[in-house]
Order: structure tokens, then sequence, then C-alpha cells
């Protein structure tokens, strides 16, 4: 059987399809023929170029793909095509933007071209007369896959028609098989046993036996069908069938992913002028964290949430293949979070091939020093740290696992490592309270030369999240997002089984109560480039210099001679309680009183050199300076 697997916008057009790598790999190692791939998201940037006579870039491609999820704008993009009526959306969608200051331009200008590109692209996608077309589809690539499918059945009806992914985890697979007829089969849950089983059970034939055969009933395609995990189905009846979903795949049997053709397009593609290319790449699946303590607000992992990782062997193979096969330094590992063994066994095997790597990782807030070393050593640029927040009650809320001062830490450390930290600022979560931010509120502005979030924002209701599946945690209401409503046609029932996002009533903080803290995150963002807060000497020097040039800070600089403050304020980059600092010292024998010391801790919080939280102090200024990019 000829195959043709399709990822749609809106993924990231610097990187190939993870998914359809691995089914591609999958599908050869059956012992099939690779499938031929369409790579809509390059095809899709290329188009606008062409369309729009370079109006519309790549960046502006990107744009949408970031930042347009929790608005619907990449979806809304094709939404007229999807429900055949040029005008579905707009009005309600020019509303919804006026209310929320959301910005439309872009998708507004690129949604005149949406006819034409899913003309153009279920043509493309049917020239190699596929008899299955697989699409893939996470987050905004429903709607576009779902336009292309649908043309795809008009113009061919003969073809039959799969989705998986993200977006058709649980229900949200059920429903749209449901509710999208064109849509043959719904792979719910990973799809590398699911898709070659599929692949046989179709390939064996779907004509109904008669006595003549010389074979069982549990040889039909129904009987085929039935037994594949996760597949949502019809019968030759026309009736729908969703089989359970299948045990989650053991790290061993996660194949490397082949991304050939995303390179050889790319390389003729003009949309290569305006992108470095990334190579993604995953070690574990699942998150070790939520198997035991579930983060209230995340619904990222679906039903898959048991972690699974590679070994560090089969990792450094795998990367070592990838990376030479494709001259590509910039890797972006996708787990959800690194696997604890890995800073031990993986990234110093990384570190020894001596590449100049750029990797991205998922890791957790609470990094310590040696592990933010072992990420720096193995070429780790960019990390994905889930701070979320510095309110150490609200971060209890969340079920982190980690408090402030741990979050502060991490920040210090991954500045003096050069490491770029991404994280944005989470509020809204029911039992929160405006008294829990005060003391952190005093104390934003001494974080200036620290890498501030990237922005703040209200929790919305994610399904598989715990808020979600147990209302009793503070959201006993819940209804689909509004933003769906200029992204489908269907009644509230249906989205509340196909959507990802739901509104609720708000908890926690007002919009009142978080403009102080959004105006000090503004106030560090714009300080930020032109801040520093740095050590001139070792810890062990004879006299401890640290240089304060903080945008909203005199410009000076802080000497401590005293030998026993030298050692308290070492102490202090860990983060102590007064009597725990006064017992380290006593231990090093170098005793201090503990009001001497909490007087000491009292001129380095009005010199805004400490960081303290319920009487847990720690040190701000950085080892180093690093470059910074405004």
């Amino acid at each position: 059987m000829s195959v043709c697997l399709v990822a749609m916008p809106w993924q990231a057009i610097e990187s190939p399809s993870l998914p359809i790598g691995l089914l591609k790999a999958v599908t050869v190692a059956s012992g099939r023929p690779a499938p031929t791939a369409y790579h809509g998201s390059l095809r899709w940037a290329e188009f606008l170029m062409e369309r729009s006579d370079g109006e519309l870039s790549p960046a502006d491609y990107t744009e949408v793909a970031e930042v347009g999820l929790f608005d619907g704008l990449g979806d809304w993009v094709f939404a007229g095509v999807l429900h055949d009526d040029p005008e579905f959306g707009v009005e309600t969608l020019r509303r919804y933007a006026a209310e929320y200051g959301t910005g439309i331009a872009g998708p507004t200008a690129m949604r005149q071209y949406a006819a034409d590109f899913v003309e153009l692209a279920a043509a493309e996608i049917l020239a190699n007369d596929p008899r299955l077309v697989g699409f893939t589809t996470t987050f905004m690539q429903n709607v576009p896959s779902l336009a292309v499918a649908r043309r795809i059945r008009q113009l061919d009806p003969g073809v039959r028609i799969a989705f998986g992914g993200g977006n058709c985890d649980g229900a949200m697979g059920i429903a749209l098989h449901r509710n999208f007829p064109f849509v043959d089969f719904v792979v719910r849950g990973e799809g590398e046993v699911a898709f070659p089983m599929l692949l046989d059970a179709l390939d064996a034939g779907d004509d109904s036996l008669d006595a003549s055969d010389n074979l069982g009933a549990d040889d039909s395609l129904d009987a085929r069908l039935a037994r594949i995990p996760g597949l949502s189905w019809r019968r030759a009846d026309g009736t729908a069938r969703h089989n359970p979903q299948g045990t989650l795949l053991p790290p061993a049997r996660i194949p490397t992913p082949d991304f050939d053709d995303w390179f050889d397009q790319l390389a003729a593609s003009p949309v290569g002028e305006y992108i470095e290319p990334k190579l993604v790449l995953e070690g574990a699946r699942g998150c070790w964290w939520g198997e035991k303590h579930h983060c209230t607000f995340c619904g990222l992992n679906g039903t898959a949430m048991t972690f699974r990782a590679k070994p560090a062997e089969r990792m450094i193979a795998e990367m070592t293949e990838l990376v030479g096969r494709h001259q590509t330094l910039d890797v972006i590992m996708v787990d959800n979070i690194i696997d604890n063994h890995y800073y031990a066994d993986f990234l110093p095997r990384v570190a020894a091939l001596g590449w100049d790597l750029r990797l991205h990782y998922e890791v957790k807030s609470n990094l310590r020093p040696t592990e933010i070393d072992a990420l720096r050593a193995a070429g780790v640029a960019h990390v994905q740290p889930g701070i979320e927040s510095l309110v150490s009650p609200v971060l209890k809320l969340m079920d982190k696992g980690v408090s402030g001062v741990h979050n502060v830490r991490t920040l210090r450390d991954c500045e003096s490592a050069g490491l770029t930290v991404s994280w944005n600022w989470l509020y809204g979560f029911p039992g929160e309270r405006r008294a829990d931010y005060d003391s952190v509120l005093r104390q934003l502005p001494r974080l200036m030369h620290l890498q501030p979030p990237a922005g703040s924002s209200r929790i919305l209701l994610e399904r598989f999240s715990p808020y979600f599946e147990n209302p009793v945690l503070g959201f006993p209401t819940r209804r689909a997002a509004r933003l769906y409503q200029h992204v489908y046609d269907l009644p509230e029932n249906e989205l509340a089984d196909l959507v990802y996002l739901f509104d609720t009533e708000p908890a926690g903080l007002s919009e009142q109560d978080a403009e102080p803290l959004n105006e000090l995150l503004k106030r560090w963002t714009d300080g930020y480039p032109a801040s520093a807060l740095q050590l001139l000497t070792g810890l062990d020097a004879d006299e401890i210099v640290i240089a304060d040039r903080r945008v909203g800070w005199p410009d000076r600089e802080h000497r401590i001679a005293d030998p026993r403050l030298r050692r308290a304020y070492a102490e202090l980059e860990h983060g102590r309680t007064v009597p725990a600092l006064a017992g380290r010292l006593a231990a090093a024998g170098l005793p201090v009183e503990t009001d001497r010391l909490a007087r000491w801790l009292a001129e380095l919080d009005d010199a805004g050199l400490v960081f303290d939280e319920n009487g847990r102090w720690i040190t701000l200024a950085t080892a180093v300076e690093p470059v910074k990019v405004a």
C-alpha cells in the first residue's frame, strides 16, 4: 500500500516533524517501503512568500506558530476552508481580538491564501497516488489538516485518511472521528505499534469474506481493525468503534527518526535562506515528576505520563548518527523533562564528543550547580526549567516540588553559566492570595540582572491536568475555550470532547491584583539587557568584591573583608536560614552570633544583594557577566 504522511502548519519551520520521522522509521522496520512525506509547514511558508511577493515572510509564519495557539489564530486561518465558508469566524475573531487586544493583522493577511494552498496541498499529496494519507496533528495542526483531508476525499474518494498525534489523545480523537466523517481512522495514543498494524490490516484486503474463503471470521477487515490498539474506525455497516488505547511503548522500541526528505526539501526551498535548521530528538517520554506529583495545571503528557528514557549509549549513537548525517549542530531535545541519569551518563558523553553543539533541554527548576555544569559542558545553550513563579505558596499550589529560593538560585546559576532560560510567570491558582506576593514583589527589582520571564498570564484549564480531571481542586465549571468559536462550527457538547483548552471561572489573583506584578515584570524585562551584579573575585579571595551595575540601583562596588562574613557569603550561595548559617560557621571554626548575622543580612538586603523567602536567604551576584542580546 502506498502511504503519504503529512504534517501541516503550524509546526515550527526550522525543524522536521518528529512524528513523521518516527512513523517512516517504523514503517520501514516492518518491511515496507518508506512512505512519502508532505511537509506542509515548509510548503505553506513558501506559498505565502510567493503569493504575497515577499510581504509574508517566514518570520510572519513563525509569529503565528509561536504565539497564536492561545487565541486559535493558526486554526482560524484555515477555518473558512474547512467549513466551506470564506466568512466563517471572521466577525467572531474581530470581536474576540478587540476584547482581548489580540493582534490579527498577520493571520488576516494569510487567510486570503488558505483556500488556494489547500487545493495545492491536496493535489501535491495525491500526485504520488497514495492509498492511505496519514496526518499528524498537535495544537494548531487540526484545522489545516482537516481542510486538506476533506479536499483529498472530494478529489479521490478511494483514498483512506488517518489522523494521529497529540490532538487525538483520549476523548479528543473519538470526537474528531465522530465529527469529521471523511476521517476514516484515528490513532489515539502512541502510533509506533498501531500504524504498522493498520497498514497490515488494510494490505490484507477489505473485501468481505464468504464461504469460499479458507479464512476464519477473525481474518475479516473488521476483525483485524478491532485488534489495533487505540484505533477509532468504522465497521462495514458504518457503525463507529473505538478500541482501547494500548500500553505505552518501551524505550527500546522508540525508533530513530528518519528526517532525510525534510532536509532534502529544505535544501531546495527559499525558506532555507531565512532559518537555521534544527534537529528534533527525544531521549525520553512522559514525566518522572508528574508520575509522583502531577503539576496541577499541566496537561501536556495526556494519557502518556509514565516516564521512559533511552539508555545513554543508545541516545549517543542516535545523536551521533543524525548530527553527522544532516550536518546540523542545533538540537532540540523534545523530552518533557530530562532523565536524571543523563547528568551522569549521557551529558558527559556528549561533552566528550568535542562538538560545538547547541542543545535545548527541558529540566526541573531545582538544578544543582553540578547539573548546570554538566549541561553547559555538553553544549546545552537553552533550558526550559518550568520555573512558573518565585512565590513559594503558589508553587506549592502547583505541586512543583520547589521553592522560590530554588528558582532564584537556578536563574542565578544559569546566568553565570551563560545558559538561556525560557520561562513564564503563571497566576490564577485556586487558593492563591495577594498577600503571598508581597515579599516577592518588594524584591523583584533586585533580580534585574537575571533572566526575566517571557511574560505573565493567567493559567488556562488544560485537558488531562489535575485541575481538569478533578473539579474539587478549584474549577468546578468549565466550557470549551471561547477561542474555539472562531475555529469550529460545532455545538458546545462536541467541542467539550474535541478541544484541549477550556474557560472556567477565574481563581486566585484578580487582574487588578496582578497589575503590580505585571508592571514590575515589564521593568525587569526592559532593564535586564543593561544590568549586571557580578562577583569580581572568587569566594575564597582575601576580599569579596561585588560590582553592582543593575538598572535602578546605585552604581557601586560592595566589599566583604571579614573572613567570617566571607565564609558566610559563600554559604549563602546555597540558601540558608540564620540558624543554619550560624551552625555552618561554627562547624567551620568561624562562629558568629546570630544577632550579628541578622544585622549583616539586613545590610545585604538593603543593598539588594540577597533574596529572602521566609527567613531563608540566598545571594544574587553571578560569577560572570554573560553576553546579552537586547
